[in-house]
């Protein structure tokens, strides 16, 4: 059975509250992910293709994803 914490990162990203509007605009734009911000974070969930496909997105532009 999968560990609920693995199936929690393969389909959310959660970006600090210093993530610029810009960014945060284009991942709603280019991807379909539902934007959520909590505690000054903002939490992206997704499909794992989807959350993927960001993941790689934002690695490109230089935002470290753990």
């Amino acid at each position: 059975m999968p560990n609920p914490a693995q199936l929690r990162d393969s389909t959310q990203i959660v970006l600090p509250a210093g993530t610029s509007p810009e960014l945060r605009r284009e991942l709603d734009e280019r991807f379909v992910l539902t934007m959520r911000e909590a505690d000054g974070a903002y939490r992206f969930v997704g499909s794992p293709v989807e959350i993927d496909r960001a993941t790689e997105f934002l690695v490109r532009q230089g935002v470290p994803v753990a």
